[in-house]
């Protein structure tokens, strides 16, 4: 799964205004995927391109106990809520962040062959929705704009910046699914995973300096 990870975000961002705004979300959405891609860099996490590995990603996740096992996904959270609730003095917000991170293994579990672990061990989990585009296009695209509209419907705002990162989103996601297939694994496949989510990331955070929440009785509130 790639921007079905961000439907997530949108709803945080939405449902609890006070909170981080969706830039943070976003960050949360696809934090252990920074941390996979960085680790893979320093060789600590590993990947290799291998051809019908699934239907849809011709990728092997076969070593990434520090980000994808569920104990490593936990810990992530646990540290991403940590600098929430201290930057924003709010308890909530870091337990909703939280559950942003957290997000990302069930999702994975749904969509990735078995390549998921508890703890990094030699048990390995997931569904391999992969297997089946038939299902996992549907999904990923019904995800994240139903996170996208159910942000809309409860914020005011310009029109532009939202519609720019929605384009941003589906236009990523279908080089992701119909553009060419990486021929390796290596520092250029990282660093353009990388920048994806930079990009998104910093499209969302654009997208939210001009987004009101609805307050009671119909006042905007500005989303912090």
């Amino acid at each position: 799964m790639f921007i079905g990870h961000f439907a997530p975000a949108f709803v945080a961002a939405a449902a609890y205004s006070k909170g981080p705004r969706l830039g943070t979300y976003f960050v949360a959405a696809q934090l252990v995927d920074w941390g996979f891609f960085a680790l893979a860099m320093l060789g600590i996490e590993r990947l290799r391109v291998e051809p019908g590995a699934t239907a849809m990603v011709p990728l092997d996740l076969y070593h990434m106990p520090y980000t994808h096992s569920l104990a490593g996904t936990a810990a992530w959270a646990f540290a991403f809520a940590l600098v929430v609730i201290v930057w924003h003095r709010d308890a909530l917000a870091g337990i909703i962040s939280a559950f942003v991170v957290a997000s990302h293994w069930l999702l994975d579990w749904v969509t990735h062959r078995p390549d998921l672990t508890i703890a990094g061990g030699e048990v390995k989990m997931g569904l391999g929705l992969w297997n089946h585009p038939e299902f996992a296009m549907p999904l990923e695209i019904g995800l994240i704009l139903a996170g996208f509209f159910f942000y809309m419907s409860r914020s005011r705002g310009p029109i532009a910046q939202p519609v720019i990162l929605l384009v941003a989103l589906l236009s990523l996601q279908a080089v992701n699914w119909f553009g060419p297939h990486p021929q390796e694994a290596g520092l250029g496949l990282y660093l353009q995973a990388l920048a994806a989510f930079a990009l998104l990331t910093l499209l969302a955070a654009w997208t939210a300096q001009n987004r009101y929440f609805v307050g009671r009785g119909g006042l905007a509130s500005d989303g912090l």
